[in-house]
């Protein structure tokens, strides 16, 4: 039976090599599991967790609220990926993590991943290039938000989708499942949601992208990722020592 960690162990093994040893390890996590259904609050602002949360399956947002009820998303996160590792050491959440569909996840405690990575130093710092990625995909979408039009910045975050899928085998060749409603994809992109519609279907009539009940399909991903300006780089994906 497979593990709940395999999404994990792809992830790491993408970027370096991952020991039985240190598998081993890694399943001595002593986690809980739990399912949420969309919107529901995952882990909340303020809040000092004494876990980690891993994702399993579907998708999660980090997300920041304004007073007047507007919000923003600064992550999208999906099998493998820990949505709070550095509530290890920044001890409190500065912002809410919220289900974008249904998901489940499991709650590691952080006692059990301060032993694992005690006993080895190189999963220490497998799970802390974790979060040296996620700052990278932050100033990725830093520059998009920045200075990229919206048909680009919404290619880009849909090349970038695709490729981070690809890593934990969650693409089934061009395609794969991107449940996420457009209202969503607006706040993840911050793009105003009349600007993502007509972004959307700029990427459908130029034959970069088909999205139908819930399924994305990227016909010729070279094409969309020259036309986002995409440079994976960021991603770290290329297999070395760390």
């Amino acid at each position: 039976m497979a593990s709940i960690y395999s999404s994990l162990v792809a992830a790491l093994s993408h970027r370096d090599i991952v020991s039985d040893a240190e598998k081993s390890l890694i399943e001595t996590f002593v986690g809980r599991t739990k399912s949420f259904s969309v919107n529901d609050e995952i882990v909340a602002e303020g809040s000092t967790p004494t876990e980690a949360c891993l994702v399993l399956s579907g998708f999660a947002g980090r997300i920041h609220y304004f007073l007047d009820g507007r919000r923003q998303f600064s992550a999208l996160h999906h099998s493998g990926d820990f949505v709070d590792l550095h509530s290890l050491v920044l001890k409190v959440m500065d912002h809410s993590v919220v289900a974008l569909s249904p998901c489940t996840v499991v709650f590691i405690t952080h006692d059990s991943i301060r032993s694992a990575t005690e006993k080895s130093p190189h999963l220490g710092r497998l799970l802390w290039m974790l979060t040296v990625v996620d700052a990278a995909i932050h100033r990725a979408w830093l520059v998009s938000l920045a200075r990229r039009p919206a048909a680009a910045h919404v290619a880009h975050f849909m090349s970038e989708a695709f490729t981070r899928l690809s890593v934990v085998g969650l693409t089934d060749n061009n395609s794969f499942a991107f449940p996420i409603r457009q209202g969503d994809l607006a706040d993840l992109t911050g793009i105003s949601a009349v600007h993502l519609n007509r972004s959307v279907q700029t990427l459908r009539k130029s034959g970069l992208i088909k999205w139908k009940d819930g399924i994305l399909t990227i016909p010729d991903p070279e094409a969309l990722f020259a036309f986002a300006e995409f440079n994976p780089t960021y991603l770290s994906l290329t297999k070395r020592p760390r």
